[in-house]
């Protein structure tokens, strides 16, 4: 088993989603996020919001979507999905990233450093983009400062609605969600 990410030795290269890898997805970023099993790792979002966080269709129309990929990270010897990650093309500089999702007991390994960096490489050899952007729960202060830690900010009064209205997106346990924006340049990675 995986306890530290030092190397890439334990892990298959990073590779993109395909259709068959769909349903293995779904239920990562749902156990990762949401219910009782996303509370063995610290990026749980079950106390804001019930549901799931994603589901077959929303993974599979990234897949076919032209300006998006899903990265996936699995172990050398088993083949298991040990985490994933979506990327969007924004427009000829900007990228979004969202979703990185890491199985909860595997999250203080490493693997989300690992997948980060290789997301962020992507974007600026595949597609040329200079700057990455995501968002992010405001009320999720770790998870703010670990993206903070590895070179994001916070761009000040930039707030972005939460889809409370779309149980896709899950069912909100509070009323004030809203998400924070964050962005990193990339300087030639």
């Amino acid at each position: 088993m995986i306890t530290e990410v030092t190397n890439s030795a334990d892990l298959k290269p990073v590779q993109l989603a395909n259709f068959g890898d769909a349903a293995n997805i779904v239920e990562l970023v749902n156990a990762s996020y949401r219910g009782e099993t996303s509370k063995r790792g610290w990026t749980t979002e079950a106390d804001l919001l019930g549901g799931q966080r994603t589901d077959l269709n929303a993974i599979e129309d990234i897949i076919r979507d032209p300006h998006s990929v899903l990265l996936t990270l699995r172990n050398k010897d088993t083949s298991e999905l040990l985490a994933c990650v979506q990327l969007e093309k924004k427009n000829s500089t900007i990228a979004y990233l969202g979703m990185l999702t890491v199985s909860p007991q595997l999250q203080a390994a490493g693997l989300g450093r690992f997948l980060l960096k290789a997301a962020e490489d992507y974007v600026h050899k595949e597609w040329g983009s200079r700057e990455v952007e995501m968002t992010v729960i405001s009320h999720r202060v770790e998870l703010i400062q670990w993206y903070q830690r590895r070179g994001y900010e916070v761009i000040p009064g930039e707030r972005r609605p939460f889809p409370s209205h779309d149980p896709r997106f899950g069912i909100p346990k509070r009323e004030d969600l809203d998400f924070v924006v964050l962005k990193k340049h990339l300087k030639n990675i």
